[in-house]
């Protein structure tokens, strides 16, 4: 019988930028996003590595934390911000307690969420002491947790195949961000929205990548006939080891019909801080230009199916969580199983599952605790969790194979991102990507104010690249940030450029700007240098 495994991949490459010490951005919609990814993802994955070690339930998982993640989690102005919104949050809830209190089964929706609330702020500050990475870091050194690492930003490098400078930057960029946040060498390298082109795994190859993850379409498209399918990893490029991800997890986990559409979890999308009028929640909102989500959601998602208002039930969620994680492990298992019987000869399958943080925010806040069941219900089966360095270590040969360019996002190639509403910005990410290698070159060697205006360009384009901008427009989710921020790099990308070409500098703005936006403090403009 092969040996049957199973690796779970969760990826944050969301941009989260703000402006150090504005006081307008505590709690402003954009950054909103980044304190709920700490309340319902990366605190429960740590309370789960704990409850998993201590029961002594075998676990693994695959983590990717972006550069611009980790220095705002690292980050002590944001971790204040975040304790001052879960005051804000516990308050809200204490009110709410005392408008709902002539309803009995309100208020214990209500008390779920608030003690929730007040859990999250003793596990950031008692237990964890405010530094998440640092307890990510330990749990990776017991061997639970593997971290890859990615790019700078959350570019989609097909966009820029022919720019090798770019490629070079990003990735070299992204790897050193990881060395400097976690201590070492990251072995694989997590390509954003999977975007894959051929030449790329020559580039990480470079840099001493040793393995990446591709969409399943990368091996099933190939002019070579993948032998194992997407069952086993294949090399790439001589070197690159690529897994091939199992693109239907997607659809089973998140689609329509999938386990995060069930009646019983909570209906995240139908929030208190957009149905209570604005005067109610003024203390909560601090002031803030508009409306974002308060965490208090009180309708499970059969209310709208069932047009009637139906209350969240945490225990019922908590049943319905272990039936859906027995039932996604069985499915799995039997994907395996039936591969095996395609596949006899084969000592041992594999099967790739990733899921994006964002998900889990947009659709289920229950979705680490079904991980963790997953776990606990899979603890005596015939199939482990492993990481992608124990297959790779276990294998034997490994199937020469060219890839075929793929991504996870759009329909398989990337197309939402040049769209009519959004395909502007990649012009003008382009044209700044060139003038950049241009300024690279002509000066190699500077020093002083003229270096900190080329670093300072260096990393506005960095962030100008993040496909994060475009996708936000085509979701339609905060659109008029995102083209406000791509806006507010490029236009500093160019004023840079321009004022090196007059050569003149105000240094009161460059000072100012430096301290806008505190990601890649280390960053040296000639990694956009062509390599010789």
């Amino acid at each position: 019988m092969a040996n049957k495994r199973i690796v779970l991949l969760i990826s944050n490459l969301q941009e989260f930028i703000y402006h150090t010490g504005a006081e307008e951005k505590r709690f402003a919609a954009e950054m909103n996003r980044l304190y709920e990814s700490i309340s319902y993802v990366y605190i429960p994955l740590l309370n789960m590595f704990a409850s998993l070690e201590k029961d002594g339930v075998p676990f693994k998982i695959a983590l990717v934390l972006s550069p611009v993640l980790c220095t705002l989690l690292k980050d002590p102005v944001v971790q204040q911000q975040y304790i001052a919104w879960l005051d804000a949050k516990i308050e809200l809830g204490k009110s709410e307690l005392e408008r709902c209190k002539d309803d009995a089964a309100m208020c214990d929706v209500v008390k779920f969420h608030l003690e929730k609330a007040q859990e999250d702020r003793f596990c950031f500050t008692a237990v964890y002491g405010q530094d998440l990475l640092k307890k990510i870091a330990e749990y990776q050194k017991k061997g639970y947790v593997e971290l890859l690492a990615t790019c700078a930003t959350n570019i989609f490098l097909p966009h820029y195949a022919d720019m090798g400078e770019v490629l070079n930057a990003q990735i070299e960029t992204g790897l050193y961000a990881h060395r400097s946040f976690f201590g070492d060498r990251a072995k694989g390298f997590w390509l954003p929205e999977t975007g894959y082109i051929p030449g790329l795994e020559r580039v990480m190859s470079t840099y001493g990548v040793d393995y990446t993850v591709l969409d399943a379409r990368s091996f099933l498209f190939s002019d070579d006939i993948a032998e194992k399918g997407i069952f086993a990893p294949v090399v790439c490029g001589g070197k690159t080891v690529a897994f091939a991800r199992d693109n239907r997890t997607d659809e089973e986990v998140f689609g329509e019909k999938g386990y995060a559409s069930s009646s019983v979890y909570c209906n995240v999308n139908r929030d208190i801080a957009f149905e209570l009028s604005f005067e109610q929640l003024a203390p909560y909102f601090r002031g803030a230009s508009s409306r974002y989500a308060s965490g208090y959601q009180y309708y499970n998602k059969g209310a709208e199916k069932k047009g009637s208002d139906c209350l969240y039930d945490p225990v019922r969620a908590a049943e319905q969580n272990e039936i859906d994680a027995a039932a996604f492990f069985d499915k799995k298992l039997d994907v395996l199983v039936q591969a095996e019987s395609l596949l006899p000869s084969v000592p041992q399958l594999s099967l790739v599952c990733t899921f994006s943080v964002e998900q889990f925010l947009q659709q289920w806040h229950e979705g680490v605790s079904w991980i963790e069941n997953i776990y606990r219900y899979a603890k005596d089966k015939p199939a482990s969790f492993s990481s992608f360095e124990d297959i790779i270590a276990a294998q034997g040969h490994l199937q020469n194979l060219q890839p075929y360019c793929s991504a996870s996002i759009g329909s398989g190639y990337g197309e939402t991102l040049i769209a009519n509403k959004n395909s502007w910005m990649l012009r003008h990410a382009r044209k700044a990507s060139e003038r950049m290698i241009d300024l690279a070159e002509r000066f190699p060697d500077d020093t002083g104010l003229k270096a900190r205006l080329l670093n300072l360009s260096a990393r506005e384009l960095l962030l100008a690249q993040s496909c994060t901008w475009a996708n936000m427009i085509w979701e339609g989710t905060f659109p008029e940030y995102a083209e406000a921020r791509f806006t507010e790099s490029i236009g500093a990308f160019i004023k840079v450029f321009e004022s090196l070409g007059a050569n003149t500098v105000s240094t009161e703005w460059l000072t100012s700007y430096e301290a806008k936006h505190p990601v890649f403090p280390w960053i040296n403009y000639r990694i956009f240098s062509k390599k010789r």
